[in-house]
């Protein structure tokens, strides 16, 4: 079972993936990017303001690929959870607005470019704050923890979960970080259950 945390930057969702962590230790933690060295190419993109955000976008989408090959995929042949703190939603929400103007449809193009070989998460957690507040946790140290910026990358998720509601549990992230954790941790627990009922 592939189980996701996506969400805005500030929305706490490293925290809640180092929480699971702790609670749930036989589960599989990874993340986007990741630590290899595709993931350092999208760090030092990230890093880079004037970075060609077309080219961006394929440095995520090889990182992407090198993922599932590397770590999803094996994991899930072994019957494992694996739980992955950002993963292709991130890519559909935060690089259709890096593209725009650049590409018809961006949304819808950048889920074209995975649809043929990504590997769909069976339930993903979204943990819900708003742009302001997003950019005030985070810092806003990049281009892509700025408010406006995430104010049209918090309307493409919506557009994802509009899509596909029975896969996302939103999860107010605007609560205390106890009450937040306390939330996720039993959606964890009721996933699983259900999942192992199947």
């Amino acid at each position: 079972m592939l189980i996701t945390l996506e969400g805005l930057d500030g929305s706490g969702k490293t925290t809640v993936w180092e929480v699971l962590r702790e609670e749930f230790p036989a589960f599989v933690y990874t993340r986007e990017p990741t630590e290899t060295w595709y993931g350092e190419a999208v760090d030092r993109s990230v890093a880079d303001d004037d970075a060609d955000p077309v080219a961006e976008l394929f440095l995520y989408t090889a990182d992407h690929a090198a993922h599932l090959a590397e770590t999803v995929r094996p994991a899930l042949r072994e019957g494992e959870v694996v739980v992955s703190d950002r993963y292709s939603d991130s890519r559909y929400a935060y690089q259709a607005v890096s593209i725009e103007g650049q590409v018809k449809r961006p949304l819808e193009y950048i889920r074209g470019v995975h649809q043929p070989w990504t590997r769909p998460p069976d339930a993903t957690i979204y943990l819900d704050v708003d742009p302001e507040t997003g950019a005030a946790r985070s810092g806003a140290t990049n281009k892509f923890e700025q408010a406006a910026f995430l104010s049209q990358v918090q309307r493409n998720y919506e557009r994802l979960m509009d899509a596909e509601p029975e896969r996302f549990v939103r999860v107010d992230a605007t609560r205390s970080p106890e009450e937040v954790l306390d939330a996720v941790v039993d959606v964890v627990e009721r996933l699983v259950d259900e999942w192992n009922d199947e």
